[in-house]
């Protein structure tokens, strides 16, 4: 990556209070272009504020976040539109429509920014499922008749609809088996690729933390602390070492694998 390359996100001195609750207190983070960037930390930590924060849905009380340059707090409601159509966004549960089929819930975003005939539609949102795995017939089924690994597919296939260059998710292997969990990751790593993105990634998944993240962002003390998968496993603040030195972390030796030659290189 070119070392003058802008970063892709940036926030710096970020501070999010609800009432006398303070979830975010001069937190900062970095998300350079290409690279998988994974957002651990405890319940209550502000994850899910934090994601709000950067996609434009929750303006802090302070500091400021940057999408490809652009302070997101200090743009009108146009500007803002423009820069969500840039990202793709994929939630814990899906969030489809279980009203719509799926070919229908993947063209939602295409309908609201693009000005396309029926065919046009239905061909580039074929495609886009096509692009995430999930055979011709499942487009036509509603969100109940899926599985849930189908779901998380759909999923991103809508958030992939209009070809973004960032995308966010929010524990995208939640509730999956080991080897659906594991399938899901080898897509995105494939995707990431393939379609050069830049992913921010919420996720307990230890597993998939070391299979496709360059970095990692710790949500300690309302604060971030940002390493390669290398740093974070070494270091000693008492949340972290538990986190990834526990008795979970333990029985998949996970912090063994952080030592191995490529365990930080699987999203780049």
């Amino acid at each position: 990556m070119d070392a003058a390359q802008e970063p892709a996100i940036e926030v710096h001195g970020v501070v999010n209070r609800f009432g006398t609750q303070v979830v975010h207190d001069g937190l900062d983070m970095c998300v350079e272009p290409g690279e998988v960037f994974g957002i651990v930390g405890g319940s209550g930590s502000g994850k899910s504020v934090l994601l709000r924060t950067i996609l434009g849905l929750h303006r802090p009380q302070a500091g400021a976040v940057r999408v490809f340059g652009r302070d997101l707090t200090r743009l009108r409601d146009r500007e803002l539109r423009e820069i969500k159509a840039g990202y793709g966004v994929t939630f814990q549960a899906g969030a489809l429509f279980t009203s719509l089929t799926v070919l229908q819930n993947v063209q939602l975003p295409m309908v609201e920014h693009l000005s396309l005939d029926r065919e046009a539609l239905d061909g580039l949102a074929m495609l886009k499922l096509r692009l995430v795995g999930l055979p011709v017939d499942a487009a036509f089924k509603y969100p109940s008749q899926l599985s849930g690994g189908m779901i998380k597919r759909a999923a991103l296939a809508r958030a992939l609809a209009l070809d973004p260059q960032l995308l966010f998710l929010d524990e995208p292997t939640a509730g999956l088996d080991p080897i659906s969990a594991a399938d899901f990751d080898a897509l995105l790593i494939g995707l990431q690729r393939q379609l050069a993105l830049t992913v921010v990634m919420i996720t307990h998944d230890l597993d998939t933390i070391f299979r496709t993240c360059n970095r990692v962002g710790v949500i300690v003390d309302r604060k971030m602390i940002t390493d390669d998968l290398q740093g974070i496993v070494a270091n000693p603040h008492p949340w972290i070492q538990s986190y990834f030195h526990g008795d979970r972390a333990a029985r998949f030796g996970q912090h063994d694998r952080a030592a191995q030659p490529d365990g930080q290189q699987h999203g780049a």
